[in-house]
């Protein structure tokens, strides 16, 4: 996939983010990027923010619908994260300092016409059956060493439905890539 955020780019979304968890914290309103580049971001992006500490995951919320540039969006949902993350307690300001930030910029979604189509480690999936949907990110193929078809059965899982959903005649299956940049991968 083509990356189409600079490093500075990446650096200052990471700051945002954290930077609107501190600001939570203490009681401020969220801060905005200390200058207007969001000419840079390519308009309105889906995305998500993840948060895990000690390399475990601790919050991931994201959007296929954004409605601001990034410099709006990232804050947003950096929060949500944080805090509305249903899998996890709400995250405590003494757990901020061990909280690494990691954001996933994604491309608009496709169609997939034959579930061959997919490459691991490369293809986040949607799947839509039955009024359920469930989203998971390239990354997370990758982290746990996941098959084609073990990412499918975990897709499935995650819309809440059976491991062989993702194989009904009725089922909808999407592929995205996503430029994902964390905390302390970022090039200078």
């Amino acid at each position: 996939m083509r990356e189409f955020l600079s490093p500075e780019t990446r650096r200052d979304l990471l700051d945002l983010a954290r930077r609107s968890l501190e600001a939570h914290f203490r009681g401020e309103p969220l801060p905005r990027l200390a200058s207007d580049r969001s000419e840079g971001f390519g308009g309105p992006r889906a995305l998500f923010v993840t948060l895990r500490e000690g390399g475990d995951l601790r919050g991931c919320i994201g959007t296929l619908a954004p409605d601001g540039d990034l410099g709006r969006t990232v804050p947003r949902f950096a929060l949500r994260a944080a805090f509305e993350d249903p899998r996890f307690p709400p995250l405590d300001s003494d757990e901020l300092s061990r909280v690494e930030i990691e954001i996933s910029v994604l491309t608009p979604p496709t169609e997939v016409g034959n579930p061959e189509e997919i490459e691991v480690g490369r293809d986040g999936l949607i799947l839509e059956l039955s009024g359920r949907s469930g989203l998971l990110l390239p990354q997370v193929a990758t982290e746990w060493n996941m098959t084609r078809e073990r990412f499918l059965e975990e897709l499935s899982r995650k819309a809440g439905l059976a491991p062989d959903a993702w194989r009904d005649a009725g089922a909808r299956l999407w592929k995205f890539q996503a430029e994902v940049f964390a905390e302390g991968e970022v090039e200078s």
